[in-house]
């Protein structure tokens, strides 16, 4: 059964969505992430998607505080992305209080730095994040692009600890405009081992039983709530309505 999982992007400390990857397009939804985070964890979810938007672009976490205070909470846990890109922004996420940590950049400009964090930290802890735009793998902050394909990253990282992957369809990302069940399926039948996360699209509780029944094990959740698609309560219910 798939797992719901709700995203709070984050710009100069206040909840943001953009569409499509794009800065310019950002748009508050909340000024308070942190309480944004206890109304989540109200409602029963225990796992957040965090995404430090300006540390993307800065190759450095600028967000930790609110980090911090959500991982305060008893019954959270912070899988934070966004400027991990060196050993110093993993101990300093860490250090806030993530538990586990997204890293999409360095697992293209620094392989082996990558791997050897799967090594050190586990497949649990640190998490490879496929941007996706046009087929290709987007990086710093979706504002560079390199020419290496999905399969190629996820395939550099097989048999060296690599168990989490989230994937992102750019093109689709903050656009409502539904999900590409057929390539996340196609997605999880190649690598049936790997727990893989489908992100950008989803507009509808449709959306996220099409990924259920594709074999997606988590699907992350971020405009769709916040542009009124759906409301906690139905989120809240997904276990039992996905099935």
């Amino acid at each position: 059964m798939i797992k719901v999982i709700p995203a709070i992007d984050m710009i100069g400390g206040r909840c943001v969505r953009l569409s499509q990857g794009e800065y310019s397009s950002a748009k508050v939804y909340d000024s308070d992430p942190v309480a944004l985070a206890r109304t989540f964890l109200a409602a029963g979810f225990g796992e957040l998607h965090v995404v430090d938007l300006d540390g993307a672009k800065a190759s450095f976490p600028r967000n930790l505080d609110p980090v911090r205070r959500m991982s305060e909470m008893e019954g959270i846990s912070i899988e934070l992305g966004g400027g991990i890109k060196s050993e110093a922004a993993l101990s300093a996420a860490f250090d806030a209080g993530a538990s586990s940590v997204v890293c999409g950049s360095i697992a293209v400009t620094g392989p082996d730095v990558f791997a050897s964090w799967l090594e050190r930290f586990g497949g649990e802890r640190v998490i490879l994040g496929a941007d996706l735009r046009g087929g290709s793998v987007s990086i710093n902050g979706w504002t560079g692009s390199s020419a290496m394909d999905c399969d190629g990253l996820i395939g550099g990282f097989l048999g060296k600890g690599l168990k989490r992957v989230i994937v992102t369809d750019i093109s689709r990302d903050g656009m409502l405009s539904g999900v590409d069940a057929g390539f996340y399926a196609s997605l999880k039948g190649r690598y049936p081992d790997l727990e893989v996360t489908a992100s950008g699209g989803v507009a509808s509780i449709d959306d996220i039983k099409a990924l259920d029944a594709a074999g997606l094990d988590r699907v992350i959740v971020g405009k769709a709530y916040y542009e009124g698609r759906m409301t906690l309560e139905e989120l809240g219910s997904l276990n039992r309505i996905v099935k």
